[in-house]
């Protein structure tokens, strides 16, 4: 009878810890971004704030600026995961310094980002070109299918914002008279179309892209290093991402820095107990995260479905920002 009653005790006694940590973190709403790896990043921490820290969560559709106004004017969604604050950098500036907004991760995936790279035949053959300046030397080494006399740089598809940044890449770099096109893909497929055909047929490849993506993942690009400093702010937002009319002569610079952050509201950050402790543990490893958008991409996987494969096939990288209880809650469902 002792032993029972004791294990009963016991029972209770876990039952009212478990019921406290639920208290402590409570109802969360996080934002489910419309892109893979946000939709991926916010499924994970659903299940793991749920099975492991016994949190209500829910999800709601996010889209950057959107999500970024409903959460500095209404305090909703609870938390944006994967923030590119490019978009919103001025306003959420002035949302932290006043308090309403706070970043709890800086970097919530490493090695993100926009730039120009290469194809892995490339890197293999010539590793002593390891930069954008080295390259830009070399347009023998990337024959223009058009005009084999020229070198082929892939820039974004008309419409697309790096258009036009790549464009004035182009010109302040005097990449015509080097001897390079700048090609127009003509639509993300004819994009994607053009690194895979690269790729598949063992051939170089230069052009810009973003990571984390499935291309990126699936066929292993290496992001090129700048020897020229960043040009500033002034260059940059005052030229180099507008139209040509108005960047008539625009300055060399490095590619801006894509800044990505987790970014919670004031009273998640003061209410949200152990859900926030979390966060601020929570960064996916770039090269783990590529490998996961290129499974759902060739699985049609949703969110959820790759969230529970991620958690699967990587206990080593997630139980790293977890307690051992958490730990043992989310195997419990695995």
């Amino acid at each position: 009878m002792k032993k029972i009653t004791a294990l009963g005790a016991m029972s209770v006694s876990v039952s009212l810890l478990a019921g406290a940590a639920a208290a402590d973190c409570g109802n969360v709403t996080i934002a489910e971004w419309n892109w893979a790896s946000g939709e991926l990043m916010a499924n994970v921490d659903k299940i793991i704030l749920e099975e492991g820290y016994g949190c209500e969560v829910d999800l709601v559709p996010g889209a950057t600026t959107t999500t970024f106004a409903s959460m500095n004017e209404k305090g909703e969604p609870d938390v944006a995961g994967e923030l590119w604050i490019n978009a919103v950098r001025d306003p959420l500036a002035k949302a932290t310094e006043e308090g309403r907004l706070h970043s709890v991760v800086n970097g919530p995936i490493t090695g993100l980002g926009e730039g120009w790279w290469v194809s892995p035949a490339f890197v293999e053959a010539h590793p002593e070109l390891n930069t954008v300046e080295k390259v830009l030397a070399r347009p023998d080494l990337f024959p223009y299918v058009e005009d084999e006399s020229k070198g082929a740089f892939l820039g974004c598809p008309a419409g697309w914002g790096c258009q036009l940044s790549n464009a004035n890449l182009f010109r302040a770099f005097g990449m015509k008279d080097k001897g390079w096109t700048l090609v127009d893909p003509g639509s993300a497929a004819g994009l994607d179309g053009s690194i895979a055909k690269a790729v598949e047929r063992g051939e170089n490849w230069f052009g810009y892209y973003w990571a984390p993506t499935a291309m990126i993942g699936k066929y292993n690009l290496t992001l090129l290093e700048w020897e020229t400093e960043w040009g500033g702010s002034e260059n940059w937002d005052g030229c180099i991402v507008k139209p040509e009319q108005e960047c008539l002569e625009p300055q060399m610079t490095s590619y801006t820095e894509s800044e990505v952050h987790t970014v919670v509201t004031d009273r998640f950050l003061n209410e949200g107990g152990i859900a926030v402790d979390y966060l601020k543990e929570r960064v996916f490893p770039g090269d783990v995260m590529n490998t996961m958008l290129v499974y759902m991409n060739e699985n049609q996987a949703t969110g959820g479905d790759a969230a529970w494969h991620f958690l699967e096939t990587y206990p080593e990288i997630w139980e790293a920002w977890v307690s051992e209880d958490a730990a043992m809650g989310v195997k419990k469902e695995l």
